[in-house]
């Protein structure tokens, strides 16, 4: 069993192998990194959270990152934070002295809490400033790291990066999906890989799923103290009092498995009615990955004959690129995009996620009026 130090004052936090107290941090650590690094520097900002941290406040601010609406500021309690922390540690086996990457951006809470992490229980934190390529001037691999799918793509592209990447003992993946050629490799990683499931508001994840060796599977399991139910509307309802004191209905479709594990469908607002039957995006997304090397996005625009069409938007691609059509026509037809669109950048989130919104603005500004009209959109 872990000892955690949950007492903020009595707090010290260990970066690149060294060791700084709540007073060091709260009172010159930004101005040394700032000095060391430069101010617009990862160090810069991880300094810049760590005097929020050791402030006089109960709370910090976090920011949404977007995907599911507008970007907003919240205010979190420091100690439910440190309950998350505590979970997570607890759930992985850290220990004491145990190296953690920090590769993600800080406004966020995925960033924020390997910080915090590491203030509970005493874990080497290993600052890298976040990129695409996080591992690559790493001398040895981390105990412990989080990374986003984008990341570890990148990472197994590289071998050298891909061999660090295999020697974390424990790695957690998380903000957005990661498709079945990703998992497929991720499986015969040597040590433990998991996709994590959360959100801001649960202050990073309150279950994960493996996805390395022989306990690999689809269903996520709530930590301990975490209960999970379906709503009227079948999405997932989240009771987690340590991290939150509401109940949080989502917008996430679920199904459950007889072991209580989870699976989640895609987001109720990421469904398209169109002529009456309700498409998933995520499904139509994952059904095209494989045959679609290019990055795409489905999104939707309004429509008077079928109330909404389905829509491709590709990233630097020719829309008559000849790998399209066949992966549209190897579709079920409900499924079938009925126009696709080229953009020179797909819209994302700050984190990375697909900035559904934006997608649905763009793919309305590009589309040929009127749609119910033009046999692009026709059945």
């Amino acid at each position: 069993m872990n000892h955690f130090i949950t007492n903020i004052v009595q707090q010290t936090l260990t970066i690149d192998g060294h060791a700084y107290t709540a007073a060091d941090c709260r009172d010159r650590l930004y101005n040394d990194f700032c000095r060391h690094y430069g101010l617009d520097s990862f160090h810069a900002r991880l300094a810049e959270f760590l005097q929020e941290w050791f402030d006089s406040s109960e709370t910090v601010r976090v920011h949404t990152s977007g995907s599911t609406g507008t970007p907003k500021e919240l205010r979190v309690e420091k100690r439910r934070m440190m309950a998350s922390a505590m979970m997570t540690v607890d759930f992985l086996g850290l220990q004491k002295g145990d190296t953690a990457l920090l590769c993600m951006p800080l406004q966020y809470i995925a960033g924020k809490m390997v910080v915090v992490r590491s203030l509970v229980a005493e874990l080497n934190l290993l600052p890298v400033t976040p990129s695409g390529h996080p591992l690559k001037d790493l001398p040895e691999a981390p105990v412990f790291a989080a990374l986003i799918p984008m990341q570890v793509f990148n990472s197994l592209q590289v071998p050298a990066e891909a061999a660090l990447l295999k020697d974390i003992r424990q790695l957690i993946i998380g903000g957005g999906s990661i498709d079945a050629s990703l998992g497929e490799v991720l499986r015969t990683f040597p040590h433990a890989v998991w996709s994590t499931y959360g959100m801001t508001e649960t202050l990073s994840h309150i279950a994960m799923r493996r996805l390395s060796g022989p306990e690999a599977s689809e269903g996520y399991t709530p930590f301990p103290g975490v209960s999970v139910s379906t709503s009227p509307e079948g999405t997932l309802v989240i009771h987690a009092p340590a991290v939150n004191p509401d109940t949080l209905v989502t917008n996430d479709l679920v199904e459950f498995d007889a072991q209580g594990r989870f699976r989640i469908l895609g987001r109720r607002d990421n469904t398209i009615n169109t002529g009456g039957v309700k498409i998933q995006i995520e499904q139509v997304e994952d059904a095209l990955r494989p045959h679609l090397p290019f990055p795409f996005i489905i999104t939707s625009v309004p429509d008077a004959k079928f109330g909404e069409c389905i829509v491709l938007l590709v990233e630097n691609t020719r829309t008559d690129d000849p790998l399209i059509s066949p992966a549209i026509a190897a579709l079920p037809p409900y499924w079938r995009p009925k126009q696709v669109f080229s953009v020179s950048q797909l819209p994302k989130t700050g984190t990375g996620k697909p900035d559904r919104a934006t997608a649905r603005s763009l793919a309305k500004e590009l589309a040929l009026p009127p749609l119910s009209a033009s046999p692009s959109c026709s059945r």
